[in-house]
């Protein structure tokens, strides 16, 4: 599977809106309702594999990686993290950080399966934490944005 930066939507979307970036990646905002405050990180050039980028660039993306889980699981408190760096709909070097409850729609399964829970047939105390966690996205958001600036280089 490939596909050209002129038929990436990754690339095409590359002067969407950031939360942070710097010269060689981005972290946007994943606006999904079941998972709120899920992110991205995008690696800037059209690349496919981590293997494409060399050891410093492969070593950067993973510290930003790792760094947005640290402040997800700090801030949004999910019972779990999964990152993701599948590719194969869209082969752009990109890696999905998403938080994860107990009684999530797909849970224990991934985001990809069938969900396991119906919308609207989300227990109750499921619901409550989501509505919960949905109200500190904003305030995850500007902790995301000033501890990937102290660590990193700043933003463009």
């Amino acid at each position: 599977m490939s596909s050209s930066p002129d038929s990436c939507p990754l690339c095409a979307a590359d002067g969407a809106p950031a939360l942070w970036h710097n010269d060689r990646l981005r972290v946007i905002a994943v606006d999904d309702a079941d998972y709120p405050g899920y992110v991205r990180v995008i690696w800037r050039t059209h690349v496919a594999e981590m293997t494409d980028l060399d050891d410093e660039d492969r070593l950067h993306m993973m510290r930003v990686v790792l760094e947005v889980e640290a402040v997800m699981r700090d801030h949004m408190q999910p019972d779990k993290v999964n990152l993701a760096a599948l590719g194969n709909m869209v082969p752009h070097l990109h890696w999905h950080v998403i938080p994860r409850w107990r009684g999530d729609r797909h849970f224990p399964d991934a985001l990809w399966a069938a969900p396991r829970v119906a919308p609207g047939a989300e227990s109750d105390t499921f619901r409550e934490r989501a509505r919960a966690a949905a109200q500190r996205v904003p305030e995850f958001h500007r902790r995301l944005r000033e501890r990937l600036s102290a660590r990193f280089l700043p933003a463009l």
